[in-house]
Order: C-alpha cells, then sequence, then structure tokens
C-alpha cells in the first residue's frame, strides 16, 4: 500500500477554512484543476456516502464517495470509486487544525492506496503535488492576509 502526505499553514481560521473544503462538491470553487463538480442521486454534498462526480480541466472523470464527514474534528474523508489514475482501495483524509496562537490552519491531507508497483512512484508525485499540494497551495492563496 502507497502513501500519500502533504501539509501546510493557512493563514485564517481554521473555522474560515472548514465552511469552504466542508462541501464535497466544492472542488471547483478552490482548486484550480476541477472543470466542473456535481452530487449524484440528489444528495446533500454534506451527506456521508454521497458520491460526488467531477470533471478535471486537463481532461478525466472522477467519481469519489464521502465516507466521514465531522465539523467538530474539521475532516472528511472519501474513497475513489471511479479514476484514471488505475488506482484501488484509495482512502484520503483532509484535515484541519487551528492553530491558536496565531489564528490559522494547519492543512494536512493524506491517501492510502494500492496501485501497481511499476506506477506507485509516478502515482506517489501525481497525486502529491498535482493534487494535494496545488490544492494546498490554492487555499493558501486564497486566504492569504
Amino acid at each position: 500500500m502507497a502513501t500519500v502526505y502533504r501539509s501546510c499553514v493557512i493563514a485564517a481560521p481554521a473555522a474560515q477554512v472548514w465552511l469552504l473544503v466542508r462541501d464535497f462538491n466544492a472542488l471547483p470553487v478552490w482548486t484550480p484543476f476541477v472543470a466542473d463538480s456535481r452530487i449524484e442521486m440528489g444528495a446533500r454534498s454534506d451527506q456521508v456516502g454521497c458520491v460526488r462526480n467531477f470533471r478535471l480541466k486537463g481532461g478525466g472523470q472522477i467519481r469519489e464517495k464521502l465516507l466521514a464527514l465531522s465539523d467538530f474534528d474539521l475532516s472528511c474523508s472519501y474513497s475513489i470509486l471511479e479514476s484514471p489514475m488505475g488506482v484501488s482501495n484509495y482512502i484520503a483524509t483532509l484535515s484541519l487544525t487551528p492553530i491558536t496562537d496565531s489564528d490559522t490552519t494547519f492543512a494536512q491531507w493524506q491517501a492510502d492506496f494500492d496501485c501497481a508497483p511499476d506506477r506507485e512512484a509516478a502515482l506517489l508525485q501525481q497525486i502529491g503535488q498535482d493534487v494535494f499540494h496545488t490544492a494546498l497551495k490554492a487555499l493558501q492563496q486564497r486566504f492569504a492576509r
């Protein structure tokens, strides 16, 4: 099983950042690589078990299922149901932690997944850099003081 992890500090209160990222359908709002997204079957975007279906700006369609959402812990977990990446058993968690002395946010994003051994290094780079790092940088820029 492969694991990818990225983290950063965002110059805004965790509760403010959470209002944006807790919406499981808001990827087009805060990431630069998602063209559009919809929640299937008319479910609410904060309903555990809902499925988001989104299209990447560079091409490709991904379906993900919301596994957990905690307003108390400021975290959400999801799995990939379908994607062009060639991963299986993909589970990711995005969580926010208040940094109280500066009223900022520590954001961390981790994913565990299985893949073909010859694809692991490329997928770690793609998910870690092109997805997690890029999205976290976009959050930092959005909330820059």
